[in-house]
C-alpha cells in the first residue's frame, strides 16, 4: 500500500508523490531567488486543496497566503482572492498602505481614497488591455497592479512567499488579468505563485481557456495535472479512512469512486446506502449542479441518457429522446463541453464522465418518468438481436413492469452469457427469470423453456461462476422438480446436488446420499451419457471420502460407458480422479499420465469444467511435491484458459487463482501475488472468494499492511465455518501479524483457536490435506512462546518463563505428532511438511536462549525448494543463533542475504527486524555504510532522548528542563510515541519499547 500523510483536516494524501515532487522543486526554486507559478489543474474532488495545504507546510519559514474565488455567477466578485490575500497580509502587520495606497482599492472598508489626484474613487473596471477606455481608469487599475506587484516583491525580500489562488476557474474578469500580470513579471522574487482550477468545468467557451494558453507559454510557469487514483491508490486512500467497515464495502467504495477522494469520501459517509446502488444526498447535490447549468434541451437528453446506463449510443438516444439529428447534436455539443458527457469509443457513443454522476441524474427522475424512459428503451431493443440486447431489454422490461418480456428476455439473456462464457452473468439472468416464473401467467410464459431446466441451468451457472452454496441450492430444488419417471433425467439432477456438495465443509452426507440415489437409478440401465457422468461423480465422491478401492473401480467404469456413449466429459472427468488416486499411492509417473490424459480429453470435448480441475490438480500434484516453477507454470496454462473461456472466477478457476497466489507468495514474486489474491467487487462471503482473500493476507502481512490484513483477517474469522481452509491460513497469517506487532499473547491466542479446529476435523477423519498445515500453526505457536519466554527473560519473570517454554514445548509435541500422523496419506512427509517441521525445532531451541544454529540452518536448508519468503525469516533466525554462538561473520552474510530479500518484495517488518538485530550486534550490512545504522527506527531523535528520560522515572516536567523544551511539546511527543507503540500510557509505552528492543536496558 503506498505511503498516506495525513493533513491537519485528518483527510489522508495519499500517492501524490510524482505532482508533490514538483511543487516541492518549484518552492525550492522560488527560495533559492527564481520566481515560478504552477497551475494546478484537476476535477472537482480529486484533491487540489489537500496538495497545497500539504505544500503549505514543506518550507515553515515561508509565508503562506491564500486566496479563494467563489461561485458568484458569470460577473463575479471583482479581486476577490487578492482581497482575501490582501486581509491576511494586514492581519499578520506587514501591510503599508501609506506606502502602496493604491491597495486601499482591495480594503475599501480602511475608507482610504483610492482615485486620482483630485481624491475621487476609481471605477473598479475590469482591465485596460482593449481601447476605447478612460485613461484615468487605465492608470488607476496600472497603479493597483504595481501595488500588488510591488508588495509580493516587498514580501518576498524577507522570506520566500507562497501565494496560493484557488479556484480561479470561477475568477472574474479584473482577477484573470491581475493574474496575467504578476505571471509576466516573476523574475528574481523568492515567489512562488500556485493557481488551481477544475478542469471539467472548463467548457469550450470558458473565459479562462485563452488566459491559460497564454499563460503557459511563459517560461515560469507550469502546469502540473492532477489525476484520478489509480486502482491501487484508490484503495489505499479508502483504507485509510475506512474504521472498522467490512473489506467488501471498503472494495465497493474504492470501485465506485473511480479514483476521486471526495465521492470516495461522501461514500463512505454514507456507506449505508451502499448495497441499494444509492448517491449520498450531499454528492448527488454537488453532482446534480453540474446539469442544472445546462440547456433544457441538454437536460432532457442527459436525463434520457441516464436511463440507458453508463454508455449510450447516438441511434438509441435520437429514437428515446425523441429528437431529431439536429436538435440532439446541439444538446449532446454542450453536454460534452461541460464535461457531463465523453466522446466514447465506437461510432457515436457517449459515455457518462463518471458512473455516479450517471447515478445522481437517474435518481433524481419522477418515478413516472423512469418508467415511461425505461419502456420507450424496451420498446427499441425489441426484435433486435444484438449481442448483449436480450440483456438490456431483461433491464428495461424490468424496469418498465413488462413482466413477460422481462421473463422472455431473461431466458435469452442467461442463455446468451452461457453460450458466451460469463457464467455469473447467466446465473443472474436465470435467477432473475426463476423469480418471475410464477407471476407471470402460463401462456405468457416462453414455449421453449420449464422451471426445471431452468434450475438446472442456474445451478450449473452458480457453480462455474464460483459460488458453490447457490450452486447447491438450486441442484435440491431441480431435483425434488425432477419427474421419477425419467429416471436418467432424475439421476442428472441427483448427480448435480453431490457435485455441488462435494468440497463443502458439512455437506459430506448430502453428497454421499444424492450421488447413491443417482447410481440407484441407471444402476441397472446400458451406457448412456448420464450413467456415464453418474459412475465418473461417484468415483471423485468415494475418492473424497477415501474409499479408494471402490472409486477406481467407479472411475474405470465411467472411462468405458462414456468411451461407449462418446460421452469424452465424463471420460475426462474419471480420467482426473485415476490420477488423484494415483497421486494418492505415490504413484507419481501414472499420476501425471492420468492427469494429462484428462486435459487432453477434456480440451477435446470443449469440457472446460473439467479441463480446469485437471489442470488444477496436475499444479496441485507439482506444489505438494515442491515443485513450485512446475506448479505455477501449470496454474498459468490453467489461467489462461480460464480466462480464454470465460470462467476466470468459476469454482476451478478460483482454486487455480488461490495457489497462483500462494505458489508466487512463496517463489518471492509478491507483487503479482497480491494482484491475484486481490478478489473481484463481490461480498467476501462467497466460500472461494474468502479462500482468495485469506491467500492474500499472506503479502499484507509480511509487507506490513498491518490495518488493512487486521480487518480483513478479523472478518474471514466469520467464513471459518465455511471451509477449514479460511480458518488455517488465515489462522496462521493472524499469529504472524500479532508477532510482528509485538503482541506474542494474541499470537498464541490465535493459534490455540486454529488448532482447535483442525483437531476437530482429525477426529472426523478428514485430516488428510490439513496435515500440512496443522505442523506449521505449531511452529508459529512456538515462535510466539519463545518471545514470551525471551521477554520474561528480559524482566526477570521466572513463573512467565516456565508457562512459555512449557507451552511451546507442548505446540512442539503437537507438531511431530501431526507430521507423524501424515505419513500414512503419501508415505513420505514432502518438501514443505519437512520445512515447516525443520523450522518449529528451530523456534523450539529459541524457547531457552537465542537458538540452536545447526537446527537453524537446516531449516534454511528444507525451505531451499524454492520458498523463498519463509526462507529468508529462516536466514533472520539463523543470524540471530549465529551471533549467540559468537560466529558473527557466518550471522552478517545471513542478514545481508535477508535484508536484500527483504528490500526486493518490499518485506518491511522483516527489514526492520533485521536491522534491529544489526543494530543490536553493532554490524555493517552493507559494505558503503561507515557504521551501523538502523534504517527502521520508529522514532526521531528527539522522541528517543524522551523515551529514554520517560524510562528513567522522569516527568514531563523535568524532561522538558533536561532538553530545554516545553511541558507541552514533552506531551506531544509523548503523544506520538504511544500512537506508534499502540500504548495507552507512558509506562505501558516504556515497557513496550523495551521488549520489542527499542530501548537499551539500563546498566
Amino acid at each position: 500500500m503506498p505511503p498516506v500523510a495525513r493533513l491537519g483536516s485528518g483527510i489522508p494524501l495519499v500517492a501524490r508523490g510524482r505532482e508533490m515532487a514538483r511543487l516541492r522543486a518549484a518552492l525550492a526554486q522560488a527560495s533559492g531567488g527564481a520566481a515560478t507559478a504552477v497551475l494546478l489543474a484537476g476535477d472537482a474532488g480529486v484533491g487540489k486543496t489537500r496538495v497545497v495545504e500539504e505544500l503549505a507546510t514543506a518550507d515553515p519559514d515561508a509565508l503562506v497566503l491564500t486566496g479563494r474565488c467563489l461561485d458568484v455567477g458569470e460577473i463575479g466578485i471583482p479581486y476577490l482572492p487578492f482581497a482575501e490575500v490582501l486581509g491576511r497580509v494586514r492581519d499578520q502587520g506587514l501591510l503599508d498602505i501609506a506606502g502602496r495606497p493604491a491597495l486601499a482599492r482591495l480594503l475599501p472598508e480602511l475608507g482610504l481614497p483610492t482615485g486620482g489626484d483630485d481624491g475621487r474613487e476609481s471605477s473598479n473596471q475590469p482591465p485596460l488591455f482593449p481601447t476605447g477606455r478612460r485613461s484615468e481608469q487605465d492608470v488607476g487599475q496600472l497603479q493597483l497592479f504595481d501595488a500588488v506587484h510591488g508588495l509580493l516583491g516587498d514580501l518576498a525580500e524577507r522570506r520566500t512567499v507562497l501565494l496560493v489562488l484557488e479556484d480561479l476557474h470561477w475568477a472574474d474578469a479584473s482577477t484573470r488579468y491581475l493574474l496575467s500580470f504578476l505571471l509576466s513579471r516573476l523574475r528574481s522574487q523568492r515567489l512562488l505563485i500556485v493557481g488551481t482550477y477544475r478542469s471539467d468545468d472548463l467548457h469550450r467557451a470558458h473565459p479562462l481557456r485563452p488566459l491559460l494558453t497564454e499563460l503557459l507559454r511563459l517560461p515560469a510557469v507550469e502546469r502540473v495535472a492532477l489525476g484520478p487514483f489509480d486502482a491501487d491508490d484508490s484503495r489505499a486512500f479508502v483504507d485509510a479512512l475506512a474504521d472498522e467497515l467490512p473489506e467488501d464495502v471498503v472494495r465497493e467504495v474504492a470501485a465506485r469512486s473511480e479514483g476521486n477522494p471526495f465521492f470516495a469520501e461522501e461514500l463512505l459517509a454514507a456507506a449505508t446506502c451502499l448495497p441499494s446502488g444509492g448517491v449520498p444526498s450531499a454528492l448527488a447535490d454537488v453532482l446534480l449542479t453540474r446539469i442544472e447549468r445546462l440547456a433544457p434541451g441538454t437536460q432532457h437528453v442527459v436525463r434520457v441518457a441516464s436511463v440507458g446506463g453508463r454508455r449510450v449510443s447516438h441511434d438509441r438516444l435520437r429514437t428515446v429522446a425523441g429528437l431529431d439529428d439536429v436538435a440532439l447534436d446541439e444538446a449532446l455539443r454542450e453536454a460534452v463541453q461541460h464535461h457531463v458527457l465523453l466522446v466514447g469509443e465506437g461510432d457515436e457513443i457517449y459515455v457518462f464522465r463518471h458512473a455516479l454522476l450517471r447515478e445522481a441524474v437517474y435518481g433524481d427522475l419522477l418515478p413516472g418518468e423512469r418508467v415511461r424512459l425505461h419502456a420507450a428503451y424496451a420498446r427499441y431493443l425489441t426484435g433486435r438481436t444484438d449481442r448483449g440486447t436480450a440483456a438490456g431489454l431483461a433491464y428495461h422490461a424490468m424496469e418498465s413492469h413488462d413482466l413477460p418480456r422481462a421473463l422472455a428476455a431473461s431466458v435469452d439473456a442467461g442463455q446468451e452469457a452461457h453460450r458466451t462464457g460469463a457464467p455469473a452473468e447467466a446465473l443472474r439472468h436465470f435467477e432473475q427469470a426463476l423469480k418471475l416464473w410464477d407471476a407471470v401467467a402460463e401462456d405468457q410464459r416462453p414455449a421453449d423453456v420449464t422451471e426445471l431446466v431452468l434450475l438446472s441451468r442456474a445451478s450449473w451457472s452458480a457453480g462455474t461462476a464460483g459460488q458453490p452454496e447457490r450452486a447447491l441450492a438450486f441442484a435440491r430444488s431441480s431435483a425434488r422438480a425432477a419427474d421419477p419417471a425419467d429416471p436418467e433425467a432424475a439421476a442428472e439432477t441427483w448427480r448435480r446436488v453431490a457435485q455441488a456438495s462435494q468440497g463443502l465443509d458439512g455437506h459430506d452426507r448430502e453428497m454421499h446420499e444424492a450421488i447413491q440415489r443417482a447410481w440407484e437409478l441407471v444402476q441397472d440401465r446400458p451406457a448412456s451419457p448420464s450413467r456415464a457422468w453418474v459412475l465418473a461423480v461417484s468415483a471423485s465422491c468415494l475418492r473424497y471420502a477415501r474409499s479408494f478401492a471402490l472409486a477406481r473401480e467407479r472411475a474405470e467404469m465411467a472411462v468405458r460407458d462414456g468411451r461407449a456413449s462418446e460421452c469424452a466429459g465424463a471420460v475426462a472427468d474419471a480420467l482426473a480422479t485415476l490420477g488423484l488416486l494415483d497421486d494418492s499411492g505415490n504413484r507419481t509417473e501414472s499420476a501425471r499420465e492420468h492427469l494429462t490424459e484428462a486435459i487432453d480429453c477434456a480440451v477435446e470435448a470443449d469440457a472446460v469444467n473439467t479441463e480446469l480441475r485437471a489442470r488444477y490438480f496436475l499444479g496441485l500434484h507439482h506444489y505438494d511435491r515442491g515443485e513450485l516453477t512446475d506448479a505455477l507454470l501449470v496454474f498459468d496454462e490453467a489461467a489462461d484458459r480460464a480466462k480464454a473461456k470465460g470462467m476466470t472466477w468459476s469454482g476451478f478457476g478460483l482454486e487455480v487463482r488461490v495457489l497462483r497466489a500462494l505458489a508466487l507468495y512463496h517463489l518471492g514474486r509478491w507483487d503479482e501475488s497480491a494482484a491475484i489474491a486481490e478478489p473481484p467487487g463481490l461480498a467476501v462471503s462467497n466460500t472461494v472468494l474468502a479462500r482468495l482473500a485469506a491467500a492474500g493476507t499472506h503479502v499484507a502481512v509480511s509487507r506490513g499492511h498491518f490495518d488493512q490484513a487486521e480487518r480483513l483477517i478479523t472478518e474471514l474469522r466469520k467464513d471459518w465455518h465455511r471451509d477449514l481452509q479460511i480458518a488455517l491460513i488465515t489462522g496462521g497469517t493472524g499469529a504472524e501479524l500479532a508477532q510482528w506487532r509485538g503482541k506474542p499473547e494474541q499470537a498464541v491466542d490465535r493459534v490455540a483457536d486454529t488448532v482447535e479446529w483442525t483437531r476437530r476435523l482429525a477426529a472426523e477423519g478428514q485430516e488428510g490435506e490439513w496435515l500440512l498445515a496443522g505442523i506449521r500453526l505449531g511452529a508459529l505457536g512456538i515462535a510466539a512462546h519463545a518471545d514470551l519466554a525471551a521477554r520474561a527473560r528480559r524482566r526477570r519473570d521466572k513463573a512467565g518463563e516456565i508457562s512459555a517454554v512449557t507451552g511451546g514445548g507442548d505446540l512442539a509435541g503437537y507438531a511431530r505428532a501431526t507430521a507423524v500422523n501424515g505419513l500414512p496419506r503419501t508415505g513420505v512427509l514432502g518438501p514443505e511438511g519437512r520445512a515447516w517441521l525443520a523450522r518449529a525445532e528451530a523456534e523450539e531451541s529459541r524457547l531457552t536462549g537465542p537458538g540452536d544454529p545447526e537446527l537453524w540452518s537446516r531449516a534454511v536448508a528444507e525451505f531451499g525448494y524454492g520458498a523463498v519468503s519463509e526462507q529468508a525469516y529462516c536466514r533472520w533466525r539463523l543470524a540471530e543463533a549465529l551471533l549467540g554462538a559468537d560466529r558473527r561473520d557466518e550471522a552478517v552474510e545471513h542478514l545481508r542475504a535477508a535484508t536484500d530479500f527483504a528490500r526486493a518484495v518490499g518485506a518491511k517488518p522483516l527489514l526492520d527486524a533485521v536491522a534491529q538485530t544489526a543494530r543490536r550486534a553493532r554490524v555493517t550490512l552493507r559494505p558503503d555504510e561507515a557504521e551501523p545504522r538502523d534504517h527502521v527506527d520508529p522514532f526521531t531523535p528527539r522522541e528517543r532522548s524522551v523515551l529514554a528520560l520517560v524510562a528513567l522515572g522522569r516527568t514531563n516536567r523535568e524532561v522538558g528542563e533536561e532538553l530545554y523544551i516545553s511541558e507541552k511539546t514533552v506531551s506531544v511527543h509523548l503523544t506520538r510515541i504511544m500512537a506508534k507503540l499502540g500504548a495507552g500510557r507512558r509506562a505501558e509505552a516504556v515497557a513496550i519499547a523495551y521488549d520489542r528492543g527499542l530501548l537499551e536496558q539500563p546498566g
